[in-house]
């Protein structure tokens, strides 16, 4: 097939769905144009490695001021921000006027382009929305120790719910990576009209690049949180692992130490570092000698939506996790077999002491978690199944009609 691959931020080893499935694709043997925006020179250095994998890439930079200014026009009418922030007109210009066999565009942020390319160019397109934007925002509403993230999430909230319910009418599949988060996509669909089919593609894990590593000796009682540290869910789980778990764990283990690794960590997830046993690393080259290294990967939700990357990462590099009960809702894994599950601060430094103390079990769990992963989260085995759902976007395709008169443009 030759596929049209839109992507409204560069993918990247943080942004590993679409870098993995763009790989795939092309590996399976697919023509592939990647149209994406990148922000930085750290982001436009990833071209050259998706062209070196046999990739066809047309990009434009996004920079702030111009996302800026997007969601300035855009809070006056309807449309939400997270629909209107990587929104770029002349980067669809680059396509010159070229046909594709079907197009996959990921996120909210997306949405627009694949909306111009079904109505303009007449083309099938698969909308990859991840998660339920809404949903997660009405839990960051709620639960997010950012102020800016609770204030943002609540300007946008409304508006948000009435554009993805709408958008189930406008593309010809949609993809979604959890269970819970396909039915709050679902439930957004008010019209009574039956919209475009809803499919589980769940996360998958490069299971050649995060592996155990037998040569390195795992750093004695050691906590590890990865992720993007400035994102709202990943600040929340810092500050409540710190703040409320850890006292808990420190008053009979005071040599216990957390390591939060991960870029542009706020100033709540900065001030952790205070305690002499936290560290804040930002940028590092790689997650994954911090993932090999550690005891353990906590990762204490309060709130998120989809499937946490962090966990899957964690459990290839058959390091033991502790997480919360809603991570598990978007596995297949076994608590107690695969991971451990808490959910209130005592259950989590209870399940931390204990594995602390038990280093048959933190083997047992790591190499479990491992082979969950090569089980259940292999890349070319997703890619197999999005393959089938493009075949069938084709097959079915008809000329859009808009089911709205919804502003999108």
């Amino acid at each position: 097939m030759n596929v049209l691959f839109v992507v409204p931020y560069m993918p990247s080893l943080v942004r590993s769905r679409p870098r993995n499935l763009l790989r795939s694709l092309v590996n399976r043997g697919h023509r592939v144009t990647l149209l994406t925006l990148w922000e930085n020179k750290e982001e436009r250095d990833e071209i050259e490695v998706m062209e070196s994998w046999g990739c066809r890439v047309l990009s434009k930079p996004m920079p702030a001021w111009l996302s800026a200014i997007n969601c300035l026009r855009a809070l006056p009418g309807n449309a939400p921000l997270q629909s209107v922030y990587s929104f770029r007109p002349d980067l669809l210009h680059m396509l010159n006027g070229e046909t594709f066999d079907v197009v996959h565009v990921e996120h909210l942020r997306g949405a627009r382009y694949g909306l111009w390319l079904k109505r303009e160019r007449g083309l099938p397109v698969v909308w990859d929305s991840v998660d339920c934007i809404s949903y997660l925002f009405r839990q960051a509403a709620e639960e997010s120790k950012s102020l800016l993230g609770r204030l943002r999430s609540r300007l946008d909230l409304e508006r948000t719910e009435r554009f993805e319910g709408w958008l189930l009418h406008q593309f010809d599949h949609v993809l979604i990576t959890s269970p819970v988060d396909k039915a709050a996509l679902a439930a957004l669909n008010v019209t009574g009209e039956a919209g475009a089919p809803i499919s589980v593609i769940g996360h998958g894990v490069d299971a050649e690049y995060f592996v155990p590593d037998t040569a390195v000796s795992r750093e004695p009682a050691t906590i590890v949180l990865s992720g993007k540290m400035s994102y709202h869910a990943n600040v929340t789980m810092a500050v409540y692992l710190v703040r409320e778990i850890m006292p808990l764990v420190w008053a009979r283990r005071p040599d216990v130490k957390v390591w939060l690794v991960g870029k542009d960590p706020s100033r709540e997830v900065q001030a952790l570092a205070e305690h002499e046993n936290v560290v804040v690393t930002g940028t590092v080259p790689e997650i994954r000698p911090f993932l090999q290294k550690a005891t353990m990967a906590v990762v204490p939700m309060k709130y998120g939506a989809g499937i946490q990357n962090k966990i899957l990462e964690a459990m290839a590099c058959g390091t033991p996790v502790i997480t919360s009960s809603n991570a598990l809702a978007a596995l297949q894994a076994k608590a107690e077999k695969d991971l451990l599950i808490a959910n209130q601060p005592g259950e989590f430094a209870q399940k931390i002491l204990w594995l602390l103390d038990n280093v048959t079990e933190q083997k047992r769990l790591g190499k479990n978690g491992r082979v969950y992963i090569e089980a259940h989260h292999q890349w070319d085995a997703i890619t197999a199944k999005v393959e089938t759902i493009y075949q069938q976007a084709i097959a079915k395709y008809q000329k859009p009609v808009l089911h709205s008169k919804l502003t999108v443009a």
